[in-house]
């Protein structure tokens, strides 16, 4: 699709991923999701006689995400389209190849957001002890792993980036880097600190080999453990205890909703799982409430 476009798009469409690149400092994921989505509407602009990106108006982007949605594509997928639409026109317009920004006038449909999965407060700890019978090394890698995941409420990518002096012991915090390159301290508890003593000191050497560099988590054949893998750990331990299908970002939730049911104040929890908006984490008071609605229901005889 992008080599059958005419040349000023396919242009405007690699410029627009330098800038997405470089100067936004985007994910290469996030990167080549837009970029997909621009060919696409550059595509469709092209088919209506379009020949650069000046050919984008209002009726054209409107048109190209009624197609997308008799084409199936659900409303999470549109909002994403509109979102990379509307980047790209800003984007277009202050490079000089719009004399209007369209995009400023598109709207999307708002994606539906189901509930996130939480887990209990006692099937965390069922699951966190999951791994206590085993005293090998990739044991104690599992036990930290879970720890980590729950107790922090870091993504499983920003689990898997940690490197040893990203830990700071005295303080109890590890420095990640998240979304966008943007750094914060996430403090851990006394249990994680527990099983990131037994890992350092009898898991990680058991392991450790010349790709291990400075890798926190390994994997085993030595090198920095992967968030497949970890996934897999997450997994494979859940069901092993019998509980429902769980990974990585359903511990994030998990650790999220127990905080703010602790009276953790939402905008602590913010800064503890990096949202760059308020809005991402509001969902988890959602659950909260959905929660003690079941609870209600269950428990009240007047319910």
């Amino acid at each position: 699709m992008h080599e059958r476009m005419p040349v000023a798009m396919r242009d405007a469409v690699d410029d627009f991923a330098r800038y997405l690149a470089a100067e936004r400092n985007r994910s290469a994921h996030t990167v080549r999701a837009y970029v997909g989505d621009v060919v696409s509407l550059l595509d469709h602009a092209a088919a209506g006689g379009a020949d650069a990106p000046a050919g984008l108006t209002l009726a054209v982007l409107r048109g190209w995400l009624a197609r997308r949605r008799a084409a199936g594509d659900a409303r999470t997928s549109l909002a994403r389209h509109a979102a990379a639409a509307r980047t790209f026109t800003a984007w277009a317009r202050r490079e000089g190849l719009l004399e209007t920004d369209p995009g400023q006038r598109l709207a999307s449909p708002k994606a539906h957001r189901d509930l996130p999965t939480v887990l209990r407060a006692d099937q965390a700890e069922t699951l966190m002890t999951s791994p206590s019978g085993r005293a090998d090394a990739l044991g104690l890698r599992d036990r930290l792993v879970l720890e980590l995941l729950y107790g922090t409420g870091i993504r499983v990518s920003e689990l898997c980036g940690l490197d040893l002096g990203d830990v700071d012991r005295m303080r109890r915090v590890v420095r990640v880097v998240g979304k966008g390159d943007k750094e914060r301290a996430v403090p851990y508890g006394l249990p994680a600190d527990a099983a990131l003593t037994a890992w350092l000191r009898h898991g990680r050497p058991a392991l450790e080999n010349a790709q291990s560099g400075p890798a926190l988590l390994l994997g085993a054949r030595g090198g920095r453990l992967q968030a497949g893998a970890a996934r897999r750990i997450v997994d494979s331990y859940a069901r092993a205890a019998g509980l429902p299908h769980t990974s990585p970002h359903d511990l994030r939730h998990s650790a999220a909703t127990h905080l703010l049911e602790g009276g953790a104040d939402l905008r602590s929890v913010q800064e503890l799982l990096g949202h760059a908006s308020l809005s991402s984490t509001q969902i988890y008071t959602h659950v909260s409430i959905e929660r003690l609605r079941t609870a209600y229901e269950q428990a009240h005889p007047r319910a």
